[in-house]
């Protein structure tokens, strides 16, 4: 791997701003909620770290799997008294209060401690529940504060439609003509001005502050020659995307088929650092972006289920081999995963984003055959600790 493709980062140097404060978790009850998720990975192990994942949802897909009771994907990284978010599937954000990652204010959707919020694509088992986000959030003054809105950043305009699949359907027409493949300032934008009557109401009846003031959306730039349809280029760097006195979050484009830009996120902490693959195949770019990293948090398809589920459709087989390529030419399957996370060198593998949502661990857990390190399948409120205790 190319050395200057990690990003580089002096643990003891990114929380000199913050200092001792932050080894004390301030929010309250961050580890009082209610999850049920026992062992190593229990809100109880969690306690006295300063670092901590938290797994709001697992299911991938935007499917209400039967018999699952999976949240849509989403993960949060706290670092002291600092929240960050990454993605907001379907019912994650509702699960904000059992994770215990509400603020101190009682009765109220208080998050005051909310810096940032990345959003690795726009499809919509990603993002259903932010318009959630900003209309509770905004509601009595608790999404973000005055002098730090909260940043979301996510991928920009996609710059053309996907490829008709499968080759030789008619064309249909596009969705949003003039905007077809917007990004995550207009989806913010346009989120805003659907919901008008409700910020409005908001702040002039019940003196909450606007959405506007509260929120700062950023299209995430791409590298030169990066574009739909030409492929995903090798990055020999990560992308820059935002830095504060807790975390250095740094970006690489993953290979999720069509859907473009898609990205992985790192986030680098005194403590260690945590990657998110997001939606992808395996991806060299992914590899290099999680070399090293403490703990890695990939999604995950099986095979065997799709290849059951396309087989029961009623067109040639041909077409079947088609969509079965087509599913997993964009996911990255339980026989590769761990292989993806021993090239990385990573030290603990937590799997996330299941298709389907409704297999049991022990089918997951066969990603542990090609990997040395601990292999943790995800549950909806599961903390998992990062770096030292601290007493």
């Amino acid at each position: 791997m190319c050395e200057e493709s990690r990003p580089q980062l002096s643990r003891r140097g990114l929380l000199r701003t913050a200092g001792a404060a932050a080894g004390a978790v301030t929010v309250s009850g961050v580890l009082g909620g209610t999850a049920s998720a026992a062992g190593p990975s229990s809100p109880a192990a969690a306690q006295g770290y300063r670092t901590r994942l938290v797994i709001l949802g697992t299911s991938g897909g935007p499917i209400w799997w039967q018999g699952s009771d999976r949240a849509g994907v989403s993960s949060a990284l706290v670092v002291g008294d600092a929240l960050y978010l990454v993605d907001c599937g379907n019912s994650s954000v509702h699960n904000l209060r059992g994770a215990g990652l509400l603020g101190p204010r009682e009765g109220m959707n208080d998050l005051g401690h909310l810096r940032a919020v990345f959003l690795t694509h726009l499809h919509s088992d990603h993002i259903a529940d932010y318009p959630g986000l900003l209309l509770y959030g905004i509601c009595g003054g608790g999404l973000g504060q005055d002098d730090r809105p909260v940043q979301v950043f996510g991928p920009g305009r996609r710059g053309a439609l996907p490829a008709v699949f499968p080759a030789g359907r008619p064309v249909p027409d596009p969705v949003h003509p003039d905007n077809p493949g917007a990004g995550t300032v207009d989806m913010t934008a346009s989120l805003v001005s659907a919901f008008a009557t409700d910020f409005n109401d908001r702040l002039f009846d019940t003196g909450s502050p606007a959405v506007t003031a509260r929120v700062n959306a950023h299209d995430i730039a791409l590298p030169d020659g990066a574009a739909p349809g030409k492929g995903i280029p090798r990055l020999h760097r990560p992308i820059r995307v935002y830095e504060d006195d807790r975390v250095r979050v740094t970006a690489t484009l993953v290979d999720h088929g069509q859907m473009f830009p898609a990205f992985g996120f790192r986030f680098d902490t005194d403590d260690g650092s945590v990657v998110f693959s997001g939606d992808t195949t395996v991806s060299d770019n992914l590899v290099d972006l999680a070399g090293d990293c403490d703990v890695l948090v990939h999604e995950v398809i099986d095979q065997a289920w799709v290849e059951q589920s396309i087989s029961a459709l009623p067109v040639p087989q041909e077409t079947k081999d088609g969509y079965i390529n087509h599913m997993i030419g964009a996911h990255t399957t339980t026989e590769q995963v761990g292989k993806v996370a021993r090239r990385a060198g990573a030290r603990k593998l937590v799997l996330n984003h299941f298709s389907p949502g409704h297999l049991p661990d022990g089918r997951w857990r066969r990603a542990g055959r090609d990997f040395d390190g601990p292999v943790v399948p995800g549950r909806d409120l599961m903390q998992i600790g990062v770096g030292r205790k601290r007493r």
